[in-house]
């Protein structure tokens, strides 16, 4: 009865991380997304009714969040979405120009023919959404599930999974603020062709020339957006 009744324990304890994972899941991507804006307050009793769950889970996937950036915890006024500024994105951009192309350099070096194989599937769907017709909703959505795939299937065979979960972390970052451009700004013409040549260069195992234009990649978006963020406003 008492190894039963652990047992229980123990599944109880598992479910509510499950369900922790699911809303940090859910608010992450509506945070990203922009359908919850920056500084934009988490009422606590708002959300319980919008998820259908208890306190316990709710406040567990509000504090993870808030451990990744993405909520702040403002004490005795509860939770509100991280505010961004021109500062931040730049770090964001600066560090994912640093990682990314050291990541992609050591996928390069050591990753086999599956590696490829992973690159060229995610670049190929990445091209299906490589240009959305609206600037919001399910489109654009879908498109940046898939150019973080693409990314990311990039630095797949750098065997360093710390190193991977900080770059996973800054495309969710750098897609907020992403977000934030296309609410204002055409998408950008030049992104197909990009992708392609970083592909084309990682698969020719050309580490040097892949690398560089990754970076180069990376801080021309970053630029663009910075313009936006720093623009006056009417």
């Amino acid at each position: 009865m008492k190894q039963a009744s652990q047992t229980r324990v123990l599944d109880l304890a598992e479910a509510g991380q499950n369900l922790a994972n699911s809303i940090a899941t859910r608010l992450r991507t509506d945070i990203v997304s922009g359908r919850r804006p920056p500084g934009s307050k988490l009422s606590i009793d708002e959300l319980k009714g919008d998820f259908g769950v208890s306190l316990s889970p709710l406040r567990e996937a509000l504090a993870r969040l808030a451990a990744e950036g993405f909520v702040v915890n403002e004490d005795k006024k509860g939770f509100k979405v991280s505010p961004v500024s021109p500062e931040n994105h730049e770090e964001i951009a600066r560090l994912q120009a640093t990682l990314e192309p050291m990541a992609l350099r050591e996928s390069i070096r050591i990753g086999d023919s599956r590696w490829e194989e992973s690159v060229i599937l995610a670049h190929h769907r990445l091209t299906r959404h490589e240009r959305p017709e609206r600037k919001d909703g399910g489109d654009v959505d879908e498109w940046e599930t898939q150019h973080r795939s693409f990314h990311l299937a990039l630095i797949g065979a750098c065997g360093m999974p710390l190193l991977m979960n900080f770059c996973e972390s800054l495309q969710h970052f750098s897609a907020r603020y992403r977000r934030l451009f296309l609410a204002q700004q055409p998408f950008d013409t030049n992104v197909g062709d990009e992708h392609q040549a970083i592909m084309n260069a990682a698969i020719d195992r050309k580490a040097d020339v892949a690398a560089k234009l990754l970076r180069e990649h990376i801080e021309r978006t970053a630029r663009n957006i910075t313009e936006e963020l720093e623009a006056p406003r009417a």
